[in-house]
């Protein structure tokens, strides 16, 4: 019989206007991946940030059992110190510092107040060995990739001798091969000891390595699933989910395309710091009006610095090539151009760039869009909560109201709002950069919802995704980027994952064959 690592008895959290958690009840065993899912603001999140102090006991109601004793942690140090540590979506390394100052950041080898830059160095090429990272320990995080990243955090979870390791949403910037990487990774340490908790919107992730799957939905568990006992597939867990079928992942969109509105021709950008490295080079396309046209390609293949550097420049330096929009070319030197003429850029990076995390909804929303909410210059604030509460409910906003602060909300809410002022600018072109990225199915139905409706509307949409599915599900037309170059096109009609890796493997055979 398994032996049980932790309980989580009748736990309630509440905020302003909110019952986040209704008496949730969890237990996780010994050596078991535990996958917990629900939809946006079900939960998850408040749930591991209670088990692992970030919300200290007395904040909430209910026992957190340990090994059979009840523990009652005051921080996230005091969680720690009984093996538990968490890995947020968000990941919390910082760039600027070596990976092995990174996994030592808090958790220093010092004898007597002194580093021992030695042991650090050492015993992080140990850590790194484990989580099958061949890197310098003394490379900068900035000059490794997110996949990396991940396997970083991972490693200064085993320096702090982990024991229950929490993963929100790991492999949600990740690519199928860093994701499928990771997932082994989590099964090796299961063998060596150390229970998991996974939480993720990839269902098919979940499937693959959880031994057990709690559904939460509106702060309530609504399912336990048993590998072995239970019958255990997505359908299943999206109706737990959601509460109802979805039948279809895609909702069917009448196309109704018309002419080239936005034009990019010879476009090439080169790097910010490198000024003699091209990032992009020459790509030339073209999206119409009232159509949805994907960008796809592996990571590192410079969709984002593209859209990025089309969006008033925001990246790279030495642009060349033009800009047409309905017809005219446009010069566009900076945010401000891009938006006065009608194109706007949801990033992938939501706390980075796209949100005011120490604001409110009311004010994130309304952001790019002040003019309409404004007279002579002077803000309208009835205009501004008018117009700031008709798009929180348009897309489906769950909050206690616009005057929640936006770093307290779920990051699928965050990300809706991200998309909720883009939209409130009522741009003529909108470039979404992976709009559904730690967004669960429910939620991407709902902003594929909105998507298609867009485009009903006229509106000519770019959409960069890293899910093959989504792409094939959404787009009109899709072209395929790598190494920075529009390495081909192709209709709806002739668009599959065979054939959309097929360009990437050939262009990138072209390109060694140039090398060489």
């Amino acid at each position: 019989m398994a032996e049980t690592h932790l309980e989580m008895r009748r736990i309630t959290k509440r905020f302003p206007g909110l019952l986040a958690l209704d008496e949730v009840t969890m237990k996780v065993n010994t050596q078991e991946i535990h996958a917990l899912v629900g939809e946006n603001g079900a939960g998850k999140s408040t749930l591991m940030n209670i088990l692992s102090g970030v919300y200290p006991y007395g904040s909430y109601e209910g026992e957190i059992i340990l090994n059979g004793n009840e523990c009652r942690f005051k921080d996230i140090r005091d969680s720690e110190k009984f093996g538990i540590v968490i890995i947020h979506q968000e990941l919390a390394l910082i760039p600027y510092l070596s990976i092995a100052e990174n996994i030592f950041l808090g958790n220093e080898q010092a004898k007597n107040s002194i580093i021992d830059w030695n042991k650090t160095s050492s015993r992080a090429m140990e850590l790194l060995k484990i989580v099958g990272l061949d890197e310098n320990p003394a490379t900068l995080v900035s000059d490794i990739g997110v996949g990396k990243q991940q396997m970083v955090e991972i490693a200064k979870a085993l320096a702090k001798d982990v024991r229950l390791l929490i993963l929100d949403e790991p492999t949600a910037a990740l690519n199928d091969e860093e994701s499928n990487k990771l997932l082994d990774l989590l099964l090796e340490l299961k063998h060596k000891g150390i229970t998991s908790i996974l939480i993720s919107h990839k269902l098919n992730e979940v499937e693959q390595v959880a031994d057990v799957i709690t559904v939460i939905r509106d702060g309530k568990v609504i399912d336990n699933l048993v590998k072995g006992i239970d019958t255990i597939d997505e359908d299943r867990i999206i109706k737990s989910m959601v509460g109802r079928d979805i039948v279809d992942r895609f909702p069917l969109r009448a196309s109704q395309i018309g002419e080239v509105v936005f034009e990019v021709k010879d476009w090439t950008v080169y790097h910010p710091q490198h000024n003699e490295r091209k990032v992009i080079k020459n790509a030339s396309f073209n999206v119409r009006k009232g159509e949805v046209v994907g960008f796809a390609g592996l990571m590192g293949a410079g969709r984002t610095e593209l859209a990025m550097s089309l969006f008033g420049k925001s990246y790279g330096q030495k642009h060349q090539g033009s800009i047409v929009k309905a017809g005219n070319e446009v010069v566009l030197n900076s945010v401000s151009d891009a938006i006065d003429n009608g194109i706007a850029y949801m990033t992938e990076d939501r706390k980075g760039y796209g949100l005011v995390l120490i604001d409110d909804i009311r004010h994130n929303l309304t952001l790019p869009s002040l003019q309409k909410v404004s007279e002579k210059g002077v803000l309208n604030s009835s205009e501004e909560i008018v117009s700031a509460e008709k798009y929180r409910k348009k897309i489906t906003i769950k909050c206690s109201g616009i005057d929640q602060m936006v770093d307290s909300l779920s990051g699928g809410n965050q990300q809706k709002v991200v998309l909720g002022k883009w939209i409130m600018a009522e741009p003529e072109v909108l470039i979404l950069d992976e709009p559904t990225r730690g967004i669960d199915v429910g939620a991407k139905y709902e902003i594929y919802q909105i998507i298609n409706q867009l485009a009903l509307e006229g509106k000519s949409i770019i959409m960069i995704s890293s899910e093959m599915p989504e792409l094939l599900g959404m787009c009109d037309r899709i072209y395929v980027v790598a190494a920075g170059e529009i390495a081909g096109e192709l209709s709806k009609g002739e668009a599959s994952q065979e054939s959309i890796m097929k360009i990437i493997m050939t262009h990138q055979k072209r390109a060694k064959e140039i090398t060489v």
